[in-house]
């Protein structure tokens, strides 16, 4: 028997999931949560064989960050995430993550049963239509200074602020904007910050 645990945030989609696991024999979803914080918590409790996450969930981790910590805490549980969207970003970070499988929450129902099948058995999986997206991530142009002050500045930081948290001038700051903006052939910081973002850089 497989254990399963779910974690999804939205009320309708984890009940759907639960109810459609359920039916599945050999599997057996002990438990199903709403945010990435109750899946780590779960996880500990439970010791499940495979934790099913979306990606975009709120609270304190979101779902990549989830299958993190679990790896971390219980390296016998494989991790599979869901989402929504195929955003490269989120791929990125996924493979980045050594996750065990992504899949898009449009996939067939069959697919998702055959995704946990595979991943307990080992195996790596990735929804075929992510295939392409996955030759085409490109690598991250921005060194991890300018990653840094990117992320700050997307919190919405000005240069000032930026530099009181990150030990620099407000020149020194300034001049990493620009050169960001240049590097990723945004049209402004506004436009390098979602550049970065859905490139999964920041």
């Amino acid at each position: 028997m497989i254990r399963v645990l779910l974690a999804e945030d939205q009320h309708v989609i984890r009940g759907a999931l639960v109810a459609l696991l359920g039916l599945e024999p050999g599997l057996e979803v002990v438990d199903a949560v709403s945010s990435g914080d109750a899946a780590l918590a779960s996880a500990l409790v439970h010791e499940p064989d495979v934790a099913v996450l979306d990606i975009d969930m709120p609270g304190a981790m979101d779902g990549l960050e989830a299958a993190a910590a679990i790896r971390s805490k219980l390296p016998g549980c494989k991790t599979l995430m869901l989402t929504a969207y195929g955003k490269p970003g989120h791929l990125k970070r996924a493979l980045g993550s050594q996750v065990d499988g992504f899949l898009l929450k449009t996939a067939p129902p069959e697919d998702l049963v055959a995704a946990i099948h595979r991943v307990v058995a080992g195996e790596r999986v990735l929804d075929p239509s992510l295939a392409v997206t996955a030759w085409d991530l490109s690598d991250n142009p921005l060194t991890a200074r300018e990653s840094d002050v990117l992320r700050v500045a997307a919190e919405g930081a000005e240069a000032p602020e930026i530099a009181s948290r990150l030990h620099l001038s407000a020149g020194t700051v300034r001049n990493y904007l620009t050169g960001i903006v240049t590097k990723l052939n945004a049209r402004n910081r506004t436009d390098a910050i979602r550049i970065a973002t859905e490139a999964g850089w920041i």
